[in-house]
Formats: C-alpha cells, sequence, structure tokens
C-alpha cells in the first residue's frame, strides 16, 4: 500500500464522528487530570497528595466489571430516542456537568473531602462513558476495515488530545485571567465554563449515527425460556454477558498469549503515566505560569499531537503495528529524558517548548499505535466489554501506581531529573514482553 492510499482513510466521513467521540473521551481528563491537580497544589496540599488524589482514576483500571451491564442494560426513552450508545453517553454526559455546578460552589480547602468525592464521581461518569464511546468508535467501521480501523484509531487519539490539550488550554487561560481579575474563585468559575464546552459536544454527539450490533454468541434456550426459574436466567445472561468475551478473548489468542498481552498493556504506559502525573507540578515549580503551561504544553502540544498522530496512523498500516509499538516505547523513554534536562538545566522557555514538542510527539505516535493494537484483538460480538477490559488493564498501571508519582519525587528529596530517569527505564519490561509476544499474536499485522 502507498502514502497515497494510506491517507485515503482520513477522508472517510466517519473519521469526523470519530474525532467528536474521542474529543469527549479526553475533555473528562481536562478537568481531574490538570484542574482538580493545579486546583489542590494552589491550595497547599503537598506534592505527595495531590499523587493520590489521582487515586479517582483507578476507576478507569475497573470499568470493564460494569461493561457487560452498560452493553446491555436499555434506558428508558433516552434509548428509544438517542440509541443505546448515546443513550449512556449523554446520560453520564449530565453526571459529570452536575459534578462541575457542585465544584463551582466549593471551596478546596475547606470542602477537601467533598471537592475528592465529585472528582470521583466525575472519574466514574468519565470511565463509564469511555465503554460506550470506545464501541461507539469501534463499531462506525467493520471488522474486515483494518485500514478503517487505523485510521480511525489515529482520529481517536487526535479527538482525545484536542479534548485534553485544547480543552486545557481553554481552561488554563480561562483560570489565569480570572484570577488576573482578582477573582478568588477563579477555579469554580473555570469549571462552569467547561460545562458550557460540555453542552456543545453533547448536541453535535446527536448526530452521530449508531452503527447496527454485531451479533452477540448465541444464546441458549434457558435465556429465552421466560418460564424458566430465575437463577437459571441470571446464570446464562452473567455467561452470556461477563464470562462469554473473557472465554472469547482466551480462545482467540490462547492463555498463555491471553496472559502476554494483558502483562504487556499494564506494563506499557506506566512510564508515561508517572511522568504526566507530575508533569504539570513540575512546570509550575519551575516558575512558569498557568498560561505558559497552557500555550505551550497544551497548545504547541496540540498541533504536534495532531500532526504526529496521523503520522502514527500511517506507520501503523504500512509497517506493522507491533514493530511501530516497539519504536514507540523507545520514544517514550527517550522523551522523558529531556526533562531530566530541563529539570538540571533550571527554567527555559525554548527548552520547555522543546521538550513539550518531543514528548507530545512520542505520545500521539505512541497512543494511536496502542489504541490500534487493542482494536485489532477485539471480539466484535462482545465490542464495549473486551475493549473495555483491554484499556481498564492499561489504566490500572497509570493510574493506581502512578498515584505514587508524587511520593516518589518527595523521596527523592525533589529531584525532579532522577525522577524522570526512572520513568524512561519503566518502559523497558514492556518492550522485552512484546518482542517475545509479537510473532505469536493471532491476528495479521
Amino acid at each position: 500500500m502507498d502514502i497515497a492510499a494510506s491517507i485515503k482513510g482520513y477522508y472517510d466521513r466517519r473519521m469526523f464522528r470519530i474525532f467528536l467521540i474521542g474529543m469527549m473521551s479526553g475533555f473528562p481528563w481536562v478537568l481531574i487530570g490538570s484542574g482538580l491537580t493545579l486546583w489542590l497544589r494552589e491550595d497547599g496540599l503537598s506534592r505527595s497528595a495531590v499523587g493520590f488524589a489521582s487515586l479517582i482514576f483507578s476507576v478507569y483500571a475497573i470499568n470493564f466489571m460494569w461493561a457487560p451491564l452498560i452493553d446491555k442494560i436499555r434506558i428508558p426513552f433516552l434509548t428509544q430516542r438517542f440509541g443505546p450508545r448515546k443513550a449512556w453517553i449523554l446520560l453520564f454526559q449530565l453526571v459529570i456537568m452536575l459534578a462541575l455546578l457542585g465544584w463551582s460552589m466549593l471551596d478546596a480547602a475547606t470542602h477537601l473531602t467533598l471537592v475528592i468525592g465529585l472528582g470521583l464521581v466525575i472519574a466514574i461518569a468519565s470511565a463509564s462513558q469511555d465503554i460506550t464511546l470506545d464501541a461507539l468508535r469501534i463499531e462506525q467501521a467493520r471488522a474486515d476495515e483494518t485500514d478503517s480501523i487505523a485510521a480511525g484509531a489515529a482520529v481517536t487519539v487526535i479527538g482525545w488530545w484536542t479534548g485534553f490539550k485544547l480543552g486545557g488550554l481553554v481552561m488554563l487561560l480561562i483560570a489565569d485571567g480570572f484570577q488576573a481579575a482578582g477573582m478568588t474563585a477563579y477555579w469554580q468559575m473555570s469549571f462552569l465554563a467547561m460545562a458550557v464546552l460540555m453542552v456543545m459536544m453533547n448536541i453535535a454527539l446527536v448526530f452521530v449515527p449508531e452503527a447496527p450490533r454485531a451479533a452477540a454468541a448465541s444464546r441458549s434456550a434457558v435465556d429465552g425460556d421466560r418460564q424458566a426459574p430465575r437463577l437459571a436466567r441470571a446464570i446464562n445472561w452473567l455467561d452470556d454477558t461477563v464470562l462469554g468475551p473473557l472465554k472469547a478473548f482466551f480462545v482467540n489468542n490462547g492463555l498463555k498469549i491471553g496472559l502476554a498481552i494483558l502483562a504487556f498493556v499494564f506494563l506499557f504506559k506506566i512510564g508515561e503515566a508517572f511522568m504526566g502525573k507530575m508533569s504539570i507540578l513540575f512546570y509550575r515549580e519551575l516558575g512558569f505560569s498557568k498560561s505558559d503551561i497552557g500555550l505551550y504544553s497544551k497548545g504547541l502540544g496540540w498541533v504536534v499531537t495532531v500532526s504526529f498522530t496521523l503520522v502514527g496512523g500511517l506507520v501503523a498500516m504500512r509497517f506493522g503495528t507491533i514493530k511501530a509499538l516497539f519504536w514507540a516505547g523507545v520514544a517514550m523513554a527517550g522523551t522523558n529524558l529531556m526533562f531530566t534536562l530541563l529539570a538540571w538545566s533550571g527554567k527555559s522557555t525554548g527548552l520547555f517548548a522543546l521538550a513539550v514538542v518531543m514528548d507530545d510527539l512520542a505520545a500521539a505516535f505512541s497512543n494511536v499505535i496502542f489504541v490500534t493494537f487493542i482494536s485489532l484483538l477485539v471480539d466484535r460480538r462482545y465490542t464495549a466489554t473486551q475493549f473495555a477490559l483491554l484499556a481498564s488493564i492499561g489504566t490500572a498501571g497509570r493510574t493506581v501506581f502512578a498515584s505514587s508519582s508524587g511520593a516518589l519525587v518527595d523521596g527523592l528529596g525533589g529531584n525532579w531529573g532522577v525522577f524522570f530517569i526512572i520513568t524512561a527505564a519503566m518502559v523497558i519490561p514492556s518492550l522485552v514482553l512484546l518482542t517475545r509476544l509479537g510473532p505469536k499474536l493471532a491476528f495479521k499485522d
């Protein structure tokens, strides 16, 4: 396949829908990743406390547990009006907006427990909507459209980073503007502005069509027999919606390869997550303002992310997912070392911009390849559940373990340079595993 043929995949009109889906998935991370992190730090919490507060992200690591329910349950009125996928998304979006309204009326210093609690509500709603967003995104393309899946993965990552980067840029500029105007509740007002942006995205979501659902595994006669005992029907439903997807995954890949896949997915992005959790605090401690962080880390970072995500999609289509995934891991480790140089040299706008560009280049490349890898492993009979399972395992390392990132920095006496070296080394185990795993995977790369 030549470059021109590969690029055509991005001109498919379905890509715009996938872009919106990705953006809605990334946007909540602005709120609980960047917004809540800086809000708590500026209200006096330590790096360790802020890091452990990020444990609310751990719900992303277990959302596969309720994915079968979301995949099967229909919401009265909303499902009939908008479709089963969009009904759940709209419901969770409403929950997030109500939580933002709650944040707008609280002071973090005096209502810390409630602030964290509402952050957890946002995380649960966001992790839950991701189950349906991923399924809606995957189902925009047929299972045999390999190039469309790769292009869709690239556009998904672009959308995610647009929601996260540009959403973060808007939020930080608004917060800095309100603070400069002398408003003490500048974070609270910024969260209300974010709720307005969410309303606009939901209006666009209504126009995204839902593809016909893939046929699930055939159900037994007990499931269809309403006269059968409730326990028998419950056991059959559990097998169909929970155990079935898990069994299908290991049947398709084998037990040994299946476990190796799960181990790789868990390990691959731990180092990136350790760095990402603390990066915004690192920028502030170097002396950069919220506007500086917004313009360089979010604005400039978005441009780089979009550009190299498209490149990453082309690389996945032309050279194969496994090879691309290996070099993406090498790139992640290498760019983490750029922040060591920044930490040891002190505040430098030029070096800051270069580090951000290189880091976002590696992140964009690795994310699109990673999403492509997971998408190719999904059994279309269980789209939502299997993707949620794989994504959740990947998220576990990035949330539960990375929550100790602040404690690690404090344990190093605030030595950011050594911290970033450690994060670079964290990718090595996953790359060793990938070299052994690649030739044994079931899908054709």
